[in-house]
């Protein structure tokens, strides 16, 4: 092992900043924790901190430590969109539980208003929506994850998060306390800057008929199930549609449906999907993410770009 790998490998915290972080979250910390059971590819390293944050406030003195020490730090929802590195993240792992969890739904007038924290799941915030009528809701079900990290990366399918958006409070290591913010939503990104996390969102929907929408949602997540590979450990799409054509087709054109690197394999159902057979590592899937966007580059001329982010240590281990 090299000198360069042994120290990305090497812990960020003392035994100070251990005590420190105890003192905020008490047990909900945890050392040296591995990540892939909090991911939803099964897959990931440990992290030198993971903690679990109940309420705005405790997020707050959380953010404010960092700043003071320095120290790395990232918000991880349901590990929906992520690869975490074999070697885990020289990071602190912040996980909101708690009222981040919350989902309310009302009916005003003619509108459907929902108020969700942000690491409440997209599952619950489309069926209690759907139960209210709300049109045009079925366009954010099936998605997996959590409200904050759909908003983040402006999740939807023929619709996106970002169309029924009326309001959005974060915090900031330098603005630690919520405060609202204007967003601007594009394909797969919005404006919010990196340092601010999502605390909650209020969405505002017309209001039909519920048992339609309901009608609609089910007809959908029967597609969904028939299209994707459910069933499979997964991060959903890899890669980003380019313009003006689907990822998933590119990919399956130049045959790559099937294409395995260790128990990595690109799904024979949906070929934007990488699945986790049982012992996939991330060097297994960054193999074959590379392979595929080679084969794309060579044989269509299209650079895919990638859609999950990719976090933490690379290396063998």
């Amino acid at each position: 092992m090299s000198m360069t790998t042994a120290e990305a490998l090497q812990s960020l915290l003392s035994e100070d900043d251990r005590v420190a972080l105890v003192a905020i979250a008490g047990e909900r910390v945890a050392f040296d924790e591995p990540l892939a059971p909090y991911t939803s590819w099964h897959i990931g390293g440990p992290a030198d901190a993971l903690v679990s944050v109940e309420s705005e406030d405790e997020l707050a003195r959380l953010m404010t430590w960092c700043l003071r020490r320095r120290m790395p730090w990232l918000v991880l929802g349901s590990g929906s969109n992520v690869l975490v590195g074999d070697g885990g993240v020289r990071v602190v792992i912040v996980r909101l539980g708690g009222h981040f969890a919350d989902v309310d739904v009302r009916v005003e007038d003619r509108e459907v208003i929902a108020e969700a924290g942000a690491s409440a799941g997209m599952a619950a915030l489309t069926a209690r929506c759907a139960s209210a009528g709300a049109v045009s809701i079925g366009s954010l079900a099936g998605i997996p994850g959590t409200v904050g990290g759909s908003l983040r990366m402006n999740a939807g399918t023929d619709r996106e998060i970002g169309d029924f958006v009326r309001q959005v409070w974060v915090q900031s290591p330098s603005k630690p306390q919520p405060h609202a913010v204007s967003l601007q939503y594009y394909y797969r990104h919005t404006t919010l800057a990196r340092d601010a996390v999502v605390s909650r969102v209020t969405l505002a929907f017309k209001r039909g008929d519920p048992a339609a929408v309901r009608a609609e949602i089910q007809e959908r997540l029967v597609r969904r199930k028939r299209t994707q590979p459910v069933a499979l450990p997964n991060a959903g799409s890899c890669f980003r549609n380019p313009d003006g054509d689907k990822a998933a087709r590119l990919i399956e054109s130049v045959g790559a449906k099937g294409w395995r690197e260790g128990d990595a394999e690109v799904s024979p159902v949906h070929a934007n999907f990488i699945n986790n057979l049982g012992s996939a590592s991330a060097k297994d899937v960054t193999t074959l993410l590379a392979r595929v966007r080679r084969a794309v580059v060579q044989r269509c001329g299209v650079e895919l770009q990638l859609e999950v982010h990719l976090v933490g240590v690379f290396a063998d281990v």
